[in-house]
């Protein structure tokens, strides 16, 4: 390869593909002459699999940093506002009668590492007025309960009233991305089915061969592999094997239904709605025109029959004469994300499982720490490839853990599936020391050393609590001396609570006036 890094080739569209394709182009300004050149090929082929369909915040600045219209976006993408996941039943085992919930929101009122930590004056008692702790802290888990969206049509695009981010229709959005990175940021598209991948000497990529006459060899000086779980580059031409979590993280099949709305002014939910069930958990994700509806669950604790049987029953007669898609998880991550010249990103890479969505979340910022460090000379690859692979094998691992944690403090035992994920041996022994501490302390920013944590203490915090972990303060009340600051900021956060609820329109209002006029663009 020559010494200068002067064309990167995306294998693969797709989430991945083009949200990579698309921050790298605009980044590296490929638009410009001189600039680095970004190609993607894709299968004609292959279906995009688009099983996350939700986002985090950091997509708005994504999106906002590329250019895009929201409001356009909202439009091709089917898209929706989201403030957060709504956690039913994971407590413990439901009844007739009895039903358990929590939501995890976007962000709290005030922050727990750098403003005020009202988690220990929860806990004590101290202003609450009683309330569950999503409720006591954060005005979004109200929102969400009255089915408000995070704005009004006159705040400008972007801009948050309640931090959100979205939910969208994968397969709309992965076109929408093609079309716009192609239009507008000068990535060149070649349609074409990936075969031999030639080496040089040294073992680096070279190119790749294909089944299109008009680019039956492609060369390029940097590759990025996104072609899912065949990982043609990473792993079949590099050899960079699979490290599994199967032992920890146990959901490795999905169904997904699209279910359509009953009427077409039915409210939309502005937050997932993930529901614990006997061998895993279904999601429900409200886009403009249908439901996104699926259960994930491990293959190890029940069939595919029953899973489906589930499923069904948990939708309702709505489900009838719909079609359930079968999806196969690979859970784990590469040993290495990045090789010699190539970066593995999306799930040639890595894949958890969808609690929390941060698959989307994931590929954003592997595109943007590639994109930010990016070695234009060769000579810089294998320091960057270094802090690269780092970075990312603590990001997953990180991952992991909190995954783990919507788990494993469950009280429920009402299956083989929940005893098992309760099973310490099941718990990485990172999360079970910190469990352990939290039994007697706080959370506190100092359980979280890393700048870039996919999840940060306050989002331990709302699961922790939302959950009904047993923290026992009694042995250090006295530590907590802001008790009269904790009650003024309890009671601020709900005198705000009320404002918003008078003020903020309902999820479907905002929406159907987002997709009829727009936002007013900054």
């Amino acid at each position: 390869m020559s010494s200068l890094v002067n064309h990167v080739l995306v294998v693969g569209g797709g989430t991945a593909g083009w949200l990579s394709a698309a921050i790298l182009a605009k980044q590296l300004n490929s638009n410009q002459p001189g600039a680095v050149k970004v190609t993607l090929v894709e299968s004609p082929d292959i279906p995009i699999l688009g099983v996350g369909e939700g986002t985090w915040p950091t997509m708005r600045t994504t999106l906002q940093t590329l250019g895009v219209n929201e409001s356009e976006f909202m439009r091709e993408c089917d898209a929706t506002f989201k403030q957060g996941s709504e956690f039913v039943n994971w407590i413990e085992t439901p009844t007739s009668e009895k039903t358990n919930r929590y939501f995890h929101p976007l962000s709290a009122v005030f922050h727990a590492s750098y403003n005020f930590n009202l988690a220990p004056y929860w806990l004590l008692k101290e202003g609450n007025d009683g309330l569950p702790y999503d409720l006591a802290v954060a005005t979004q888990s109200r929102i969400c309960q009255l089915g408000l969206a995070p704005k009004k049509i006159t705040t400008p695009e972007y801009v948050a009233l309640q931090n959100y981010s979205y939910h969208l229709n994968a397969n709309k959005f992965a076109d929408f991305m093609a079309k716009f990175a192609v239009s507008k940021l000068g990535v060149q598209h070649l349609r074409a089915n990936v075969g031999q991948v030639k080496l040089d000497e040294h073992g680096n990529i070279h190119s790749v061969c294909t089944d299109n006459p008009e680019c039956a060899e492609i060369a390029a000086d940097f590759f990025i592999d996104c072609s899912g779980s065949r990982a043609l580059l990473i792993e079949k031409a590099l050899g960079i094997k699979w490290h599994s979590i199967s032992d920890v993280i146990f959901n490795d099949t999905a169904l997904a239904m699209q279910v359509p709305y009953e009427n077409a002014d039915d409210p939309i939910a502005t937050h997932t709605i993930a529901t614990a069930q006997e061998n895993g958990w279904t999601w429900d994700i409200g886009l403009h025109n249908r439901r996104g509806v699926g259960y994930v669950y491990s293959s190890r604790h029940t069939t595919d029959e029953r899973a489906e049987e589930v499923l069904r029953q948990h939708i309702g007669k709505q489900s009838n004469g719909i079609e359930a898609r079968k999806i196969p998880l690979k859970l784990g991550y590469r040993e290495k994300f990045w090789h010699k010249n190539c970066v593995a990103i999306g799930m040639s890479a890595a894949f958890i499982e969808p609690l929390e969505a941060s698959a989307i979340f994931l590929i954003e910022a592997a595109a943007n720490m590639l994109a930010d460090q990016f070695p234009r000379d060769a000579s810089a690859l294998p320091y960057v490839e270094e802090k690269y692979n780092k970075t990312f094998r603590l990001r997953w691992d990180k991952s992991v853990d909190f995954v783990k944690l919507h788990y494993c403090i469950s009280r429920r035992r009402d299956t083989q599936y929940w005893i098992d994920n309760c099973d310490e041996k099941s718990i990485p022994a990172t999360l079970l020391a910190k469990l352990n501490h939290w039994r007697s302390h706080i959370p506190s920013k100092y359980d979280f050393d890393y700048a870039y944590e996919p999840f940060v203490l306050d989002s331990y915090l709302f699961v922790l609590y939302g959950m009904q972990y047993p923290t026992n303060l009694a042995h250090n009340q006295s530590t907590f001396q802001d008790r009269e600051v904790a009650r003024k900021k309890f009671m601020e956060i709900n005198n705000v609570t009320a404002m918003l609820a008078k003020e903020l329109p309902n999820q479907r209002e905002l929406v159907e006036k987002v997709y009829k006029y727009g936002f007013q663009r900054v």
